[in-house]
């Protein structure tokens, strides 16, 4: 049995399968008796005070705040190696996932702008359909086996690198409150200190986690969203020792976190956001603008944004197809970017924090549709497109 559970862990299929795992569950649990427990878990409240400096949330603000912060310090520092020595270390490997990113980006947020123009409230929801939940997404594509090239994983990977900057870009410009300046004082100081040790080499990781996490105290409070400075503080982790040629305390760090963000704390965000109730919604209720929006822009949007601008970039030399793929299978990748799921569950969050219910459960809903579509016609076509290659 702990054998069999220690293989399953190693597959890359198995985070895409744990998320759909706990988002199965809480829409479970949310649609049952115990629905009543799920909301008073998620609003209990949780307060740390030192001396007069007091945070004082609900336990879900302190999943989307805290948690997901440390989600975005590893993609901070996947992003750091990949720049570094991985696959955005050339222009040549750039190209083709950096156009299809904006595609991925431009189209999906036309759709939701289109449908909902008018409605200033559910406007700021336009960057919903615009993400891509890559353990999701690779969980999927590699249910398909080993015949997937790898040039087309390494795509689909690196295309999503190139959507979490997006993501990060958006919140930091279109989702940040009112900002409080002694915060930012001390968020700048310790990004001042975060810079010193770096050009000092300072290589121990204690000394830049006990000033990360004065940097994302100082940042929760500032009214930027707290998950930028995770982000921010793997740029300064150092990619290599001084003293320890080899070394890399940026891949150690990376390596070490990676297993905890998406084995717990993904799945841990995913049951905690995905519970929709659904008494009382039918399917006119999908009709409405807000789901209809997320639908149309995972589920349409998102893959004919990516596949139109890579078909352009191709067509034009700029680029070309990942090496042992065809057009059909590229297509299939470009739908399974519509699988938004957490990551447009998070910005989702951020996006009708404030606003009615109504907003919430809608935003949910489109989510989960979207997401669910996308991964389905997505296998399909990618399955089509492996069809279509020389038997081996």
């Amino acid at each position: 049995m702990i054998k069999n559970l220690k293989a399953f862990f190693k597959q890359e299929s198995a985070v895409g399968i744990l998320l759909l795992i706990a988002a199965a569950l809480a829409l479970v649990v949310a649609n049952s008796p115990l629905a009543v427990y799920y909301e008073a878990l998620l609003n209990t409240p949780v307060e740390i005070t030192f001396g007069s400096f007091e945070i004082h949330k609900p336990l879900l603000l302190w999943i989307n705040d805290g948690l997901m912060a440390l989600f975005f310090f590893v993609v901070g520092l996947e992003l750091k190696r990949e720049l570094i020595d991985g696959h955005l270390s050339s222009p040549g490997q750039i190209a083709l996932p950096a156009i299809a990113a904006v595609g991925g980006i431009v189209a999906p947020a036309g759709v939701y702008a289109v449908i909902n123009w008018g409605n200033v409230e559910a406007m700021k929801g336009w960057a919903i359909p615009t993400a891509t939940d890559i353990a999701f997404a690779l969980g999927v594509l590699t249910l398909l086996g080993k015949r997937v090239p790898v040039a087309l994983k390494v795509f689909l990977v690196s295309l999503a690198i190139f959507d979490d900057i997006g993501a990060i870009v958006i919140i930091a410009i279109f989702y940040t409150a009112e900002l409080s300046d002694a915060a930012l004082m001390v968020a700048s100081a310790s990004l001042v200190i975060l810079f010193t040790m770096n050009r000092k080499h300072v290589s121990e990781q204690g000394p830049y986690m006990i000033i990360g996490l004065i940097l994302w105290a100082s940042v929760l409070k500032s009214g930027v969203h707290a998950t930028l400075a995770g982000v921010t503080l793997a740029m300064f982790i150092p990619y290599t020792h001084k003293h320890k040629p080899g070394v890399s305390p940026c891949r150690q760090l990376e390596h070490s976190l990676h297993p905890a963000v998406s084995f717990q704390i993904l799945p841990i965000f995913a049951f905690a956001n995905a519970g929709v109730n659904l008494t009382g919604i039918g399917a006119d209720a999908l009709m409405n603008s807000v789901p209809l929006g997320i639908t149309l822009g995972l589920f349409l949007g998102k893959p004919v944004g990516v596949f139109l601008f890579c078909w352009v970039a191709i067509k034009l030399g700029v680029t070309k197809l990942p090496e042992g793929s065809n057009w059909t299978m590229l297509l299939g990748v470009a739908w399974l970017t519509g699988i938004g799921f957490t990551m447009s569950l998070f910005i989702g969050s951020l996006a009708f924090e404030n606003s009615i219910a109504q907003y919430i459960t809608e935003n949910r809903i489109g989510i989960l549709l979207g997401t669910i579509l996308s991964a389905v016609l997505g296998y399909l076509i990618v399955a089509w497109g492996l069809k279509k290659l020389p038997k081996s």
